[in-house]
């Protein structure tokens, strides 16, 4: 392959050792984002602070020059600069693109960031461990639920801190107001004050009433799907939990040993 080739390959692989290693720092690099973003929002001393923005800038040209990486890597470009994963990338490095130019609201996209998790968890291989399917929806219905609590957090916090400071002092009191507020609870000891913050409250509700029911059903039903698994363990890769009514592994499509006793036993009778 050529260098061009390598380097597309690499950026999305999860399988070799250097695709491993490249999207574990990209996984872990996107966390520390989120969490300089949050220990940012607690007093801290002034040298803290000159550390941590120092570090997110670092992180931010790191975002950068993967996305370079990935443009020039890809062969259809303008597929790629309109697609999902790419619009998620700009946005996570505008803040260091359009740090030249004094736009307050570049600081909201921050907390967006976390939006390039979700590549992590639509391949069937992470990591070079095969996933099940079961495994992997849970793992998404878990993230999408930690991503929109983030989302709304960071976005509550930078719109109502500089005017609510004493209701939301800290993330942590954006994220309990978007869990309270989501859940449709609404104890009353938070609220928003600004007429942006407001809005956002309505459309808070509103995702919660619209997404966290579907969520958390369908989580549930992952779990009751895999409680009542049949335990057969497959003889071509060792996968032991299928459903009660499965003939072949669900991960390699092997006959499954019961199965292929039962047929068997037809075979042999007169």
């Amino acid at each position: 392959m050529s260098l061009r080739q390598q380097v597309a390959f690499y950026l999305e692989d999860t399988t070799t050792p250097v695709g491993k290693g490249i999207n574990f720092a990209i996984a872990a690099l996107i966390l520390l984002s989120a969490a300089i973003f949050t220990v940012e929002t607690y007093p801290i001393s002034a040298a803290i602070q000159a550390l941590l923005r120092v570090a997110d800038r670092t992180i931010l040209a790191l975002f950068t020059l993967e996305y370079l990486l990935r443009l020039w890597g890809t062969e259809n470009r303008w597929r790629y600069v309109l697609s999902f994963y790419a619009i998620a990338d700009l946005i996570a490095i505008l803040p260091f693109l359009l740090g030249f130019f004094d736009l307050r609201f570049i600081r909201l996209l921050r907390w967006l960031r976390i939006l390039r998790l979700i590549r992590f968890v639509e391949d069937r291989t992470l990591f070079g461990r095969l996933t099940t399917t079961d495994s992997l929806a849970v793992a998404r219905i878990f993230f999408t639920l930690f991503a929109i609590i983030f989302i709304y957090a960071g976005l509550m916090f930078q719109i109502e801190h500089p005017q609510n400071s004493g209701n939301f002092r800290t993330f942590l009191d954006a994220v309990y107001f978007a869990v309270v507020t989501m859940t449709t609870v609404g104890y009353g000891d938070l609220t928003p004050v600004s007429e942006a913050g407001r809005w956002l409250t309505v459309v808070m509700i509103l995702t919660g009433i619209a997404l966290i029911p579907t969520q958390i059903g369908n989580l549930i039903r992952q779990f009751s799907k895999a409680t009542s698994a049949l335990e057969v363990t497959c003889t071509g890769c060792g996968l032991s939990l299928h459903e009660p009514d499965a003939q072949y592994c669900r991960r390699c499509g092997t006959i499954l040993s019961t199965i292929a006793t039962n047929e068997n036993s037809a075979i042999a009778k007169p």
